[in-house]
């Protein structure tokens, strides 16, 4: 199966899951809004989910994932070995899971009050936070344990099971909020609605495993939690996974610092900045995670038999294909930030002078959405070959220069002057990353790949054009009633997609044997990109 194939699976099934999350979050901005008890959920969410991409789908995948597909391709292990590889981990990882999450909920108070100390000033705000977090915190042994399944059928090239249990995570939520509306019209407070929602959270989790151990069995893999043992082939996966968790650990930790500043700013903001992320997430987590879910259990086969040529190729295919969807949609987005949040967030206890913050914050984010996208693809070339240290020495530099610039651009432009710094910082990083490729003859920009990439920005600024006249046109609209919103946005959204592709044939900024693949019922070679 081609890359093309694969990022369209689990892009297609990344899209769903987004929709629905999209639906969670204007739900969400309708029945809290921007104040305290949403604030206290925000943060209890993330606290779970910052974990789970540290240990989860950061550190433990990029080092498991290659191990498993070697060990499962091995013509002397194959099956039944890396299925023992798979058994051994699972039984340190449960215990792992078990005892850091134990410790997690009895220090809650201690995290909460490190991320956000300033919740002690307004009465109320700092407990119900520590409770929520409480709460929603189990969720991170669940959804690990997700992942790891997950990483078992994706090195087997069955990538739409992982890609569609956030989909069973965003229908769990949604009907948290849908419990917790009618809590609220009962008479009962903000409170009660985050607390309805936290509790949905592991529900979720539990949701997720079941659905994910029973697609791990229709494959024909069997685990089972045996008792732990310390394990030659475990003792190589701590060595990796220990650099690998301080590189996705200093990435976290940047997540951790916006929180912190985002938290020092006035309520509501970091409600907000995580709404407004959600506009950023919708290309960034149907592009950027296909193609980096996609990209390294292949790269890590190519390098194996030592076929660079082949690995090559791969990138050059997974960098046109993100640039492809990621410079119009920044470009997008950019120009119909205000559009956009006020359509769809601004109503109910979310006012429009927060959804004119929410679109400011957007703009500033989707800057540096093209390189989130392309961080994605350049870190797999490092973690196949086994170099999970390399991404932590650029992360931390890159760290220690975000928080910098945080220090300096908060006090002065507040919460959209903290999303700025992020995207900066990740264009610096992919910066950095592809330098570091190419300097170890890893990966190159070939004069087709860039040619083609500069056409891509002509066609978007030809879109970007249309959408700056179309915007102001339809102001009066995006704020109406539900009508109003859907054919007001169908028009520039319809236009947008419209200018782009034909800009885009015009110019030669399509591959058109790239987008034959996509049009094809059966897998077909990947586009040769490097010569």
């Amino acid at each position: 199966m081609s890359l093309v194939r694969n990022v369209g699976t689990i892009g297609g099934l990344t899209a769903l899951s987004r929709v629905f999350g999209f639906a969670r979050d204007m739900l969400l901005a309708r029945v809290l809004g921007a104040g305290l008890a949403a604030d206290a959920f925000q943060l209890a969410f993330i606290l779970p989910n910052t974990f789970r991409r540290l240990f989860a789908e950061g550190a433990f995948s990029v080092a498991f994932v290659p191990m498993y597909s070697r060990r499962l391709h091995d013509g002397e292990a194959g099956e039944e070995g890396a299925n023992h590889f798979a058994q051994d981990v699972l039984a340190i990882f449960v215990w792992v899971l078990l005892g850091f999450s134990a410790i997690a909920m009895i220090a809650m108070p201690g995290i909460v009050w490190l991320l956000a100390g300033e919740y002690r000033e307004v009465p109320g705000k700092f407990e119900l936070s520590v409770m929520l977090s409480r709460i929603t915190f189990p969720y991170l042994g669940l959804v690990s344990l997700v992942a790891m399944l997950s990483g078992l059928l994706n090195a087997r090239s069955r990538f739409a099971p992982g890609a569609f249990v956030p989909v069973l995570l965003n229908i769990v939520l949604i009907s948290g909020l849908g419990a917790g509306y009618w809590i609220g019209h009962h008479g009962g407070s903000d409170a009660d609605i985050a607390t309805a929602l936290a509790i949905s959270v592991p529900v979720a989790g539990m949701a997720q495993l079941a659905y994910m151990w029973w697609a791990t069995r229709r494959e024909g893999v069997r685990l089972r939690i045996t008792t732990p043992k310390i394990t030659p082939e475990i003792k190589r996966l701590g060595m990796l996974i220990l650099p690998a968790t301080f590189g996705a650990g200093v990435y976290q930790i940047s997540q951790f610092v916006d929180t912190f500043f985002a938290t020092t700013l006035p309520q509501g903001s970091l409600t907000l900045l995580k709404l407004a992320d959600r506009l950023n997430q919708m290309p960034l987590g149907i592009v950027g995670i296909a193609l980096g879910t996609a990209i390294l259990p292949m790269l890590a086969r190519h390098i194996q038999t030592g076929d660079k040529r082949e690995a090559q190729r791969l990138q050059a295919n997974a960098v046109e294909v993100g640039t492809l969807l990621t410079l119009p949609a920044a470009v997008a987005l950019a120009i119909c930030a205000p559009a956009f949040t006020t359509a769809f967030f601004v109503g109910g206890k979310m006012t429009p002078e927060d959804g004119l913050v929410m679109g400011n914050i957007v703009i500033a984010l989707v800057m540096g959405l093209p390189a989130y996208v392309l961080v994605k693809v350049f870190q797999p070339a490092f973690f196949s070959r086994e170099d999970t240290r390399t991404p932590v020495y650029v992360a931390a530099t890159v760290l220690a220069i975000n928080i910098a610039i945080n220090f300096y651009v908060v006090p002065r432009y507040g919460i959209v002057g903290l999303a700025g710094a992020t995207a900066f910082t990740a264009t610096l990083n992919m910066i950095v990353l592809y330098a570091l490729l190419q300097m170890r003859g890893w990966f190159h920009f070939t004069g087709k790949l860039a040619g083609r990439i500069a056409r891509q920005i002509l066609a978007s600024a030809a879109m970007g054009g249309v959408l700056y006249w179309l915007v102001p046109l339809m102001a009066d609209r995006y704020g109406g009633n539900v009508i109003e919103r859907i054919w007001s946005l169908g028009v520039l959204v319809g236009a947008g997609l419209i200018t782009f592709f034909v800009a885009a044939w015009v110019l030669g900024a399509l591959d058109k044997d790239l987008v034959a693949q996509l049009r094809r019922k059966r897998p077909a070679q990947p586009v040769n990109l490097s010569e």
